[in-house]
């Protein structure tokens, strides 16, 4: 269920980049449940071209695995980040675009169980301004899976965020 609270961050107004400065080492925001159905795996496994069984087939993976019933695919809940970072991650003032820089690490932790909720919570690592004039972000991410204590993954993940002014010059 979804509450007053998940849906405000949804709504981040922009923040400036002294603020946001000031809370480097700190969790910045969490965002909704989201979840992860047969639904959006078999999507996901369409789009992506990996059909493997254990994604796709419950009654196989229930016989033939550990699990009782089909995982999402690692990379389903990595690409979930973009949409929790919508959620959790406020824009810097003066921001025209975000863009994503890379991962300097991931660990797949725990399978995602068809049917599970997950949500995204970032902690910023580091801000520096790169000689393009783009501010660089760094977040440590979790992806947590609702009712479990380890979550799905974690990672390092870097954002560039592209300032107004750089457009204009």
């Amino acid at each position: 269920m979804e509450t007053t609270d998940s849906f405000q961050r949804q709504m981040l107004e922009p923040v400036s980049l002294d603020r946001l400065q000031v809370r480097i080492g700190e969790e910045i925001g969490l965002s909704r449940w989201h979840m992860i159905d047969q639904t959006r795996i078999d999507a996901f496994a369409d789009i992506t071209e990996d059909r493997n069984f254990i994604h796709i087939d419950p009654a196989r993976t229930k016989a033939e695995t550990p699990y009782p019933t089909t995982i999402a695919h690692g990379f389903l809940s990595l690409s979930m980040l973009s949409a929790f970072a919508y959620e959790a991650t406020p824009p810097l003032k003066g921001q025209a675009a975000a863009l994503n820089y890379g991962f300097d690490e991931i660990r797949f932790l725990s399978p995602v169980q068809a049917g599970s909720r997950l949500r995204g919570k970032f902690s910023l690592l580091d801000i520096s301004t790169r000689p393009s004039g783009h501010i660089q972000l760094t977040w440590n991410v979790e992806v947590e899976i609702e009712g479990q204590e380890r979550p799905a993954l974690v990672a390092k993940w870097i954002s560039l965020a592209l300032m107004e002014e750089e457009r204009s010059a």
